[in-house]
């Protein structure tokens, strides 16, 4: 039996998440706007980064709630300098940040969550399915790992250094976070984009390979700023162009829409005119879309 993630198929409210630019919200709003056969409507705009982000500009712009919750002076009102997760105050702290969060959200019946450039992990991902964009073709591994995961330009640089000539965009379910290790970027594949050419900006291979080596084992703050580094920004705001923007409307159209559901071994299926395919993903193209089976 195949269950569909959503009871309310086709009329599902969602709560949009986002801490930054809100570049991928706003095309997802521009989405719905321009399709009167939508199958979602967004009930909400949150954020944890309201002086940084652009969050009470695009609820402006699409007449929408905005609900924001400072994470940085949350943290700071209970003692904590900087937001982490590494501690036990830490980890406590957010947990009371995410029950007052529910609260906050508790009016807007929410079906399901958008996190469009959402930075905090957050346990509101067991309260209701979470879609997710990330900047790396999931569906690559590796020994039997994912190969392509992790925060910043880590996934890009990672396709960059072991020799992908592409890129590709990622809509998952996101899992709630235990602490334990490994949850980051494991959830199901709904979609990845077509995919999207890496421009190494005439470096070779090698080049890049010597910049990693030489760099330290933890990620400075505020990242490496090295060649290597720059050069997977860059090709990350190509794929956000090319591939974010591409893959994550219509996947999350499909997903409000029932389309997407799991049998009782957790085997991800695909509903296309009202039969299930079994699928590793689905592949969205600017005008097309395609299952990919596990035998492609």
């Amino acid at each position: 039996m195949i269950n569909s993630f959503l009871s309310s198929e086709g009329n599902a409210s969602a709560a949009i998440f986002m801490s930054g630019s809100g570049s991928n919200a706003e095309k997802l709003l521009d989405f719905v706007r321009n399709n009167p056969d939508c199958k979602w409507k967004p009930s909400v705009i949150i954020t944890d980064a309201p002086e940084k982000s652009r969050a009470r500009i695009i609820a402006a712009n699409y007449s929408l709630p905005l609900i924001e919750l400072d994470i940085v002076k949350f943290y700071k009102e209970r003692g904590e300098a900087r937001v982490t997760l590494m501690t036990e105050n830490g980890r406590k702290i957010r947990g009371e940040w995410t029950e007052e969060l529910r609260e906050l959200l508790r009016p807007f019946s929410v079906d399901f969550g958008i996190l469009a450039g959402f930075v905090p992990l957050s346990n509101i991902t067991s309260d209701f399915p979470c879609l997710n964009i990330h900047p790396g073709d999931l569906t690559v591994e590796k020994n039997g790992r994912r190969l392509l995961v992790g925060l910043h330009t880590i996934p890009i640089e990672t396709a960059i250094l072991d020799g992908f000539s592409e890129m590709r965009s990622s809509v998952i379910i996101a899992q709630t976070y235990t602490g334990a290790g490994g949850e980051m970027d494991s959830g199901p594949i709904l979609g990845i984009s077509s995919p999207v050419k890496i421009d190494l900006h005439g470096k070779s291979l090698n080049e890049l390979k010597a910049i990693a080596a030489a760099r330290p084992a933890k990620r400075p703050p505020g990242g490496f700023k090295d060649i290597l580094e720059d050069i997977a920004k860059a090709n990350q705001e190509i794929l956000k162009e090319n591939g974010d923007w591409i893959v994550f409307p219509p996947a999350v159209d499909d997903f409000a829409a029932g389309n997407f559901g799991l049998d009782e071994k957790s085997n991800l299926f695909y509903r296309e005119n009202n039969e299930w395919k079994q699928v590793k993903t689905v592949v969205y193209g600017r005008t097309s879309k395609s299952m990919l089976t596990g035998q492609d």
